[in-house]
């Protein structure tokens, strides 16, 4: 008789927990055919989960077939929770969720400098808040630069940090499995998993904000490379007669969507600081240097979009990030831009809004974490069953 070798059995129980957490409720029909798995070995495979209690039996569900209805499996959503923390330059923001990033909690802490020391002390502040480290399965901490190992942030210039091994330092503290990432590649992450793209193989995530950042999945796959973290989308040129960026790049995304150059766009033709949603604001409210910028800056949208789309041969697009306020007032703009960049015969696109703000890294946060115990669990699962 032969048996699986352990990395196979092992990387086979991660994909069963995954499609289960992402599909579930699911019939062991359809979770074989998406596993390539027997009956035979989806019951073994899924026996550990269900004794441990991740997993759980749903309703019967009748399929025609004469003998024992099917029984779907489902994860135990409260079987564990995780906090994720967004951080910037400003504050940390955490929330408090369950197995499916499902939010049930958020706290905030505003940061009086970048000190290595006083920032793990605000994370540890937002933990003990949300309940403290007792009962948690992981932290994820997420964070606009380049992330190695899930562990060290190597370069984040807002914060002046480089090689800052993060995670050993929360883990001392907390004494929890800690989760770094980039905060692109978390938010793609979170919407893979959990979002309403979710279970989509191919898609890209666009955010504006304070950055532009740019994430694409492919084949069921979040694409990281040694450059995820660098901002490249961040220039990519929109309109020659758009204003500068700080590189001195002209009408690139950062200079045309970005809500710092949106402000100061606005601030120059008013004659006074002006902040973004007050910009917003102002254009609702029939604003002339408002309203221009703001469909300047949906034309530049649809235009990365309609780049995005071509480049990547993908029809599916989600936008978030804390600027997505523009879309209320710019839909129609950018549409009609990204239309004009595409070719007539292509695939529509489908553009996905979250507009769920600040919360949304922080479940993107917590959606690494989820993925890392996840994957920490299957191993176990597969030492036990040895």
């Amino acid at each position: 008789m032969t048996t699986d070798a352990p990395s196979t059995v092992s990387e086979t129980s991660r994909e069963l927990a995954r499609a289960v957490l992402i599909h579930g409720p699911i019939s062991r029909g359809d979770l074989g055919r998406r596993l390539g798995l027997s009956p035979a070995s989806l019951t073994r495979l899924s026996k550990p989960f269900l004794d441990r209690g991740l997993f759980v039996e749903a309703s019967e569900d009748p399929d025609g077939t004469v003998g024992r209805p099917a029984r779907p499996l489902d994860v135990r959503v409260d079987a564990s929770r995780f906090v994720g923390v967004k951080l910037t330059g400003d504050d940390v923001f955490g929330v408090l969720t369950d197995l499916r990033a499902n939010q049930l909690g958020s706290a905030r802490r505003l940061l009086a400098g970048h000190a290595v020391e006083h920032v793990v002390a605000r994370i540890e502040e937002v933990v003990r808040e949300l309940g403290g480290p007792d009962g948690l399965s992981g932290l994820g901490v997420c964070v606009g630069g380049h992330v190695t190992d899930a562990r060290v942030v190597t370069r984040a210039p807002f914060l002046g940090w480089y090689d800052v091994d993060l995670a050993a330092q929360l883990e001392h503290l907390l004494g929890i499995p800690v989760t770094i990432e980039n905060d692109v590649v978390a938010l793609t992450s979170a919407e893979q998993w959990f979002g309403a793209v979710r279970g989509a193989p191919t898609f890209a995530v666009l955010t504006i904000g304070v950055g532009v950042g740019y994430g694409l999945v492919v084949h069921d796959r979040v694409i990281v490379t040694v450059d995820s973290g660098l901002g490249l989308g961040g220039h990519i040129p929109l309109d020659p007669n758009g204003p500068l960026c700080p590189e001195g790049h002209r009408g690139c995304s950062q200079a045309m969507l970005t809500s710092q150059s949106v402000s100061a766009q606005v601030s120059v033709a008013l004659g006074r600081e002006v902040g973004y949603d007050e910009v917003l604001r102002l254009a609702v409210e029939g604003n002339r240097a408002a309203a221009s910028v703001v469909t300047a800056t949906g034309r530049a949208l649809g235009r990365l979009i309609a780049v995005i789309a071509n480049i990547g041969m993908l029809d599916t697009i989600v936008l978030s990030g804390e600027g997505i306020g523009l879309w209320a007032l710019a839909s129609e703009d950018v549409i009609a831009a990204a239309r004009a960049d595409r070719d007539p015969a292509a695939t529509p696109l489908t553009i996905v809004v979250d507009d769920s703000g600040v919360s949304s890294w922080a479940r993107g946060a917590a959606a690494v974490a989820i993925q890392h115990s996840l994957d920490r669990l299957a191993g176990s699962v597969r030492r036990a069953s040895e």
